[in-house]
């Protein structure tokens, strides 16, 4: 069981803690459950996991540490769990050490061995180093490391593992003020580069080791002492492990995959309208295995639209896939509220919300002066006060005036889909009606209707005229009433 601070809260990453435990790592048999008691300054996650069928205790740690546990063998787990609690089967064992390789100074026994209810050997701590303690002179030195070219990864237990002809540049962090550390090796191999970082940025700070074009000779531990004799080290395997090769994946899933040695990862992504599914990079680890499986694209699809509750709202065209859209629209009477499509959007979810149908009204319209609305009564909604009444979609308003009067417009109007009327409602205009042909004549102009003011003549057919006397032109009055009648024609025997 592999525990990694990184995967834990920020707030917890960031604490420092320098003891694995105030007491000795003692433990108390509880049936098959040994634990160590420790204390922290922060809320403890606890998890019971269980390998294969292996009865399990429990052990706590401070965020500095990381641990893995020996099952069977030496075989260690593979499993990684974002918890400061574990559970360790009794008379295993459990390898501890420090978060970071390199930023903190593993102090103790790093493997712990379980023995009838206590944990034999030294109880274990990280030190805080000098890029944490702020470059003070009292603290061991930090180890840093970069590969110019090449790739490595830090093992379980760990060691550096280095992939051969790398370069690598082991960084001694101290204050050049304070004097010159020093670096010593293991490895019998070969003499190394020592001295202080050229960049002006780094030569204050950074004391180097170089190996160049790494062999695995060159594994071992290297140390760095200050001059007050405090000391780190890093322990460095140079090993050639390679992964399977990976396969370049068929679209839509897009990848670009750096090598399969060790260190080398592979990045994924899907193109636009797919959500990757898996890990975005995948690396090739220490055992020749790569962390994950390969992922692969899942089309994003929005949920299906269901209309509940609205017989009015009309689907009438629905597609849940990425960039697609949903057209909605209402029953013949009712209009649409709201957008009239939804889209279906990156995140899986349609953007906007479900419009509603609201039914389509026409107000009462305007009804002439001395003119009058004819009722339709199976449009007309007259439950409501005449002030209220209302008209469906469809509805047909017919105008009519009073005598002496002519309709200017359009006789029937209907209400329309958008809730208005199909015209304006007409106007009743004074008009005097055609007065009609007198026997045997015609009546000049010939007009339905005369505005107030307009004269009219009698022209007789051949035979007939109208009387000798003066008579006076009959003339349309200002209240739709003729001032006289047409006047006769007579034969002219009759006259």
């Amino acid at each position: 069981m592999v525990l990694r601070d990184r995967d834990l809260p920020e707030h917890q990453q960031h604490a420092v803690r320098r003891s694995f435990g105030k007491d000795a790592c003692t433990c108390r048999s509880d049936s098959d459950h040994n634990v160590v008691p420790v204390h922290v300054e922060f809320q403890v996650h606890s998890l019971k996991l269980s390998l294969n069928n292996i009865r399990s205790s429990r052990i706590d740690f401070y965020s500095a540490f990381i641990a893995q546990a020996a099952i069977k063998r030496d075989r260690f787990s593979d499993v990684v769990a974002r918890i400061h609690t574990i559970r360790v089967p009794h008379n295993e064992r459990l390898m501890v050490r420090c978060r970071e390789i390199g930023k903190y100074k593993f102090i103790g026994d790093s493997l712990l061995n379980c023995r009838n209810g206590t944990w034999d050997g030294k109880t274990p701590s990280c030190v805080s180093t000098t890029a944490i303690s702020n470059y003070t002179e009292d603290v061991p030195p930090t180890i840093d490391f970069g590969l110019p070219t090449g790739s490595a990864v830090v093992e379980p237990t760990g060691a550096l593992a280095v992939y051969p002809g790398s370069i690598l540049h082991l960084e001694c962090l101290f204050a050049r003020k304070l004097g010159n550390p020093e670096w010593t090796w293991t490895s019998t191999f070969r003499r190394y580069l020592t001295g202080w970082a050229i960049a002006a940025r780094e030569r204050d700070l950074k004391y180097r080791l170089s190996i160049y074009y790494a062999k695995p000779p060159d594994s071992g531990i290297y140390t760095c002492t200050t001059p007050k004799g405090l000391n780190n080290s890093i322990q460095v395997r140079v090993v050639d492990v390679q992964c399977p090769v990976l396969n370049v994946p068929e679209p839509p899933l897009i990848s670009r995959i750096g090598g399969s040695r060790m260190g080398n990862s592979a990045i994924f992504e899907c193109p636009v309208g797919y959500r990757l599914e898996g890990a975005s990079r995948i690396t090739c680890q220490y055992n020749g295995k790569w962390s994950t499986e390969m992922p692969h694209c899942e089309k994003i699809k929005c949920s299906e639209i269901i209309i509940r509750n609205n017989a009015l709202l009309v689907l009438n065209e629905h597609n849940s896939t990425y960039g697609e859209k949903a057209i909605f629209t209402c029953m013949w009477g009712y209009k649409l509220l709201g957008s009239q499509s939804m889209t279906c959007e990156g995140d899986g979810k349609w953007n906007g919300s479900m419009p509603t149908c609201q039914k389509i009204i026409c107000p009462v319209p305007e009804t002439p002066q001395s003119g009058r609305i004819v009722e339709q009564p199976r449009y007309t909604n007259k439950k409501q006060p005449n002030h209220g009444r209302t008209y469906k979609v469809g509805a047909l308003v017919r105008f009519a005036c009073q005598p002496g009067h002519q309709l200017i417009g359009e006789a029937v109007i209907i209400c329309t889909e958008n809730g208005t009327w199909s015209h304006d409602p007409p106007v009743c205009k004074v008009r005097c009606p055609y007065p009609g042909d007198p026997p045997h004549g015609r009546i000049a102009p010939l007009k339905f209707w005369y505005k107030p003011g307009d004269n009219i003549q009698v022209t007789c057919s051949p035979g007939y005229v109208t009387p000798l006397e003066p008579v006076k032109k009959p003339s349309c009055r200002e209240n739709g009433i003729w001032s006289a009648p047409p006047p006769p024609c007579r034969s002219y025997k009759e006259v």
